[in-house]
C-alpha cells in the first residue's frame, strides 16, 4: 500500500507523508490501552505496515531505492510507525554494530522492542553477543530488549538443540527481581517460550519458575504463577504435535 501516485519518489519524507494520511485516532487510543507509547504514534496497524514494507522491498529489488538508507531515515523520524516500518524494511545483513546499539537505545515502547528483536536482532550474530550487556543495562527498554531476545530465539531458532537455551534460565532468575512492568512481562514471556519449546526445557522451565517463586516478591510470584499456569494447560501430546509441525516447516 504505497502512495497512489506512480510518479512519487519513495523517500522517508514521502513515506511519512503517506503514513500521516493513514492515521487512525481510534486505533491510537486502543494502542494506549495496551501500554504502547503513543506520544508520536499515528494508529496504523501492523498488517498495513507489513504491506507497505513488502512493496518497499519489491522496489528495492528493482534497484529503485536503497532500503537500508531508507530504513535509517525512517527510524530517525521518531514517528512510531516510521520506526516500525524501518524495522520491517531494514536488511539485518547490512546493519552495523553502531546502528544496532543506537536503535536499541532509542526504543521507547514494548512493541518497538519486540518487533526489533523478532525481525532484526535475532538474525544478527553480533547482536546476540550484546544480549548480556543489554540485560544488565538499567534502562527499562534496553533490558527488555536483552530479555525478549531469549523469547525470540526460542520461537525462531527452530533447528537448535535444547542445550542452546539452558544458559538462559539463570538470566531469567536474575532479572525476575526487576519490578518494572515491561521487564517483568519480558521475563515471563521468555520463560513461557522456553518451556513450550521441548519436554526437556519444560521440565527446566518449571523448575526455574519454582525458583523464581521462591524469591518471595510479588513480582516473582506473578512471573512464576503465570508461567506455571500456562505450562499446566499444555495438552499431553503438545510436543508430539509441535514436532510434527516443526518437521514440515523446515523441510
Amino acid at each position: 500500500m504505497l502512495p497512489d501516485d506512480d510518479n512519487t519518489v519513495l523517500t522517508a519524507k514521502t513515506l511519512l507523508e503517506h503514513l500521516h494520511t493513514l492515521a487512525n485516532p481510534h486505533n491510537q487510543a486502543g494502542m494506549a490501552r495496551f501500554g504502547i507509547n503513543t506520544r508520536q504514534a499515528l494508529g496504523i496497524s501492523i498488517p498495513i505496515l507489513r504491506d507497505i514494507a513488502k512493496s518497499i522491498k519489491a522496489e528495492a529489488k528493482k534497484g529503485k531505492l536503497n532500503r537500508h538508507a531508507l530504513a535509517q531515515d525512517l527510524w530517525e523520524s521518531g514517528i512510531h510507525e516510521g520506526r516500525l516500518l524501518a524495522i520491517l524494511t531494514e536488511d539485518p545483513k547490512v546493519m552495523t554494530e553502531a546502528q544496532v546499539e543506537s536503535w536499541v537505545r532509542d526504543v521507547d515502547s514494548w512493541d518497538i522492542c519486540d518487533q526489533l528483536c523478532g525481525n532484526l536482532l535475532c538474525k544478527i550474530p553480533f547482536a546476540e553477543k550484546r544480549m548480556l550487556a543489554w540485560c544488565a543495562d538499567e534502562a527499562e527498554f534496553v533490558r527488555r530488549v536483552g530479555i525478549v531476545m531469549i523469547a525470540q530465539f526460542a520461537v525462531h531458532d527452530k533447528k537448535a538443540d535444547d542445550g542452546r537455551f539452558e544458559p538462559f534460565f539463570p538470566l531469567l532468575e536474575q532479572y525476575a527481581y526487576d519490578e518494572r512492568n515491561f521487564v517483568k512481562k519480558a521475563v515471563n514471556w521468555s520463560l513461557r517460550q522456553l518451556g513450550k519449546r521441548s519436554a526437556v526445557l519444560l521440565e527446566q522451565a518449571t523448575a526455574c519458575a519454582e525458583r523464581i517463586k521462591a524469591q518471595g516478591t510479588s513480582n516473582a510470584r506473578w512471573i512464576a504463577a503465570d508461567a506455571l499456569r500456562e505450562f499446566a494447560k499444555l495438552p499431553p501430546d503438545y510436543f508430539t504435535q509441535k514436532k510434527s509441525v516443526l518437521k514440515r516447516s523446515i523441510k
